[in-house]
């Protein structure tokens, strides 16, 4: 038997972002990190995308990833990874600009890839890896 520590595993869920809609969790609390879902531009309130281009989904998308990492015990300053998925990499500029303002001067970790497609038909779905309190 290993001496090695157990993770202390806990779900995340929050009704300030969308709930899953598959067996998935919003977000996973390993100790004190959080790994996120990829968060996509649904309103929680109407459980549908919001309308616009992709700075307004990204407005949405950050607000829900927001939700959740608080929701965890964290928060943006706390971020360590990101991951984005844009349907459209011409996007990037404008979803930069968006993203950018939630992160200051500290930005974390990014891997940005264009996607085949994203679910509904959205244009941005961004996920992250963050520490929470202890």
């Amino acid at each position: 038997m290993s001496d090695a520590p157990t993770a202390d595993l806990r779900v995340i869920t929050t009704e300030d972002a969308p709930a899953a809609i598959g067996p998935y969790s919003q977000a996973i609390r390993a100790n004190n990190l959080v790994f996120t879902a990829g968060q996509i531009p649904l309103d929680p309130a109407t459980k549908h995308v919001v309308p616009g281009d992709v700075s307004a989904q990204t407005e949405r998308v950050m607000a829900n990833l927001g939700a959740v990492l608080a929701a965890a015990g964290s928060g943006f300053d706390r971020v360590l990874k990101t991951t984005c998925f844009l349907a459209n990499l011409d996007d990037f500029p404008a979803f930069n600009v968006v993203y950018g303002r939630f992160f200051g001067d500290a930005p974390p970790a990014r891997s940005t890839v264009q996607v085949a497609k994203l679910p509904l038909g959205v244009l941005v779905e961004v996920e992250a890896v963050a520490v929470a309190e202890r």
